[in-house]
């Protein structure tokens, strides 16, 4: 995987980048800004970016949104030392795939950028649970309940698309369903198509907005 970092901290921006090159990834470009991310991001084409959320000037999701805009294939997560909910929702709202806490051990930060780079979302459950409360808290205030999805979807895809929202992974719903990996990819492929989202991270949003997740405990 091909890896564009950025940060307007050189010190983390170097250990992040012996750290990812020392686990087997690929970092090709390094970027201080937003605007700099951006023309990299152009030449480059990396497979995912890991912008930092507060820089001065172009911060990660003015960034996120220039990127996108040029490059939407472009996967994209955020950098942060901890995130505030109105930065959670402008992020996935900008296209981000989530966030990575800089707070986290190097095993857990290493598996949400493999997870991220295969697609997944990094929503730590800390915050997807508090993304799903503010969508109850919005929807008690228009006194709207929380009606079912309002572009058809399969019982199926419903099905995958609640799941992935509690928070399980691929595997882990073909597991669950006795689907293939792949076969549950797939159905993920349509519900994003069908409901015209980005990403798994934007998906989840949905979900919760239409009362999809169960949020069980596993």
């Amino acid at each position: 995987m091909r890896l564009l970092l950025v940060d307007d901290h050189a010190l983390f921006l170097q250990s992040l980048r012996v750290l990812l090159i020392a686990s087997g990834y690929e970092v090709v470009g390094l970027a201080a800004d937003g605007m700099e991310a951006l023309v990299k991001a152009r030449s480059l084409k990396p497979d995912l970016i890991l912008i930092d959320i507060d820089m001065p000037g172009c911060d990660g999701i003015s960034a996120t949104r220039l990127i996108k805009s040029e490059l939407p294939d472009s996967k994209i997560a955020m950098l942060t030392v901890s995130a505030r909910d109105e930065q959670l929702f402008e992020a996935i709202k900008s296209g981000a795939s989530g966030y990575l806490l800089k707070s986290a051990s190097a095993d857990e930060f290493l598996a949400m950028v493999e997870q991220v780079g295969q697609g997944g979302a990094a929503l730590p459950p800390e915050l997807t649970s508090r993304l799903m409360d503010d969508y109850a808290r919005q929807a008690r205030a228009a006194e709207q309940p929380v009606t079912a999805p309002d572009v058809a979807l399969t019982p199926r895809q419903t099905e995958i698309l609640a799941l992935v929202a509690d928070g399980l992974t691929y595997a882990q719903v073909g597991e669950t369903l006795c689907l293939s990996e792949a076969t549950v990819r797939y159905h993920m492929a349509q519900v994003l198509d069908r409901l015209h989202l980005e990403n798994r991270a934007q998906a989840i949003v949905y979900a919760a907005r239409h009362g999809l997740a169960r949020r069980r405990s596993h």
